[in-house]
């Protein structure tokens, strides 16, 4: 039994540094960094709204859109990399799917693309 717990000790240890570096770090920023935001870092940033407001408000359903459609390409994008890996063992037949799989990308993004999803007013 103590030779299994002695197999986790690089675990714990590796742990405590990271702990130990990111307890430093955060430290560093404040005692080192001045502390002074002034109106320009308070106002509001990508989405429009203030940063500091209710958080109940009304967002803005394009931001879910454009949210979503980028899981959908991000996601479909990494089935790329397991493939590329494998391209030497699965022949011809595999390569075609992944055309084809392509294909069926591109084809949605045009869709989406024509019918103004990824428009931003």
């Amino acid at each position: 039994m103590g030779n299994l717990l002695g197999e986790y000790l690089p675990i714990l240890v590796f742990l405590g540094i990271a702990i130990g570096l990111a307890a430093a770090l955060v430290a560093a920023s404040l005692i080192v960094a001045r502390q002074r935001p002034d109106p320009e870092k308070l106002s509001a940033y990508e989405c429009g709204f203030d940063p500091f407001d209710d958080a109940r408000g009304k967002f803005d359903v394009r931001f879910y859109l454009v949210a979503i459609l980028f899981i959908i390409f991000d996601l479909e994008v990494a089935f790329l990399f397991p493939w590329a890996i494998t391209l030497g063992d699965i022949g011809m037949a595999g390569f075609w799917s992944m055309v084809m799989f392509l294909g069926i990308l591109t084809v949605g993004f045009v869709y989406e693309w024509k019918k103004g999803a990824l428009e931003w007013e």
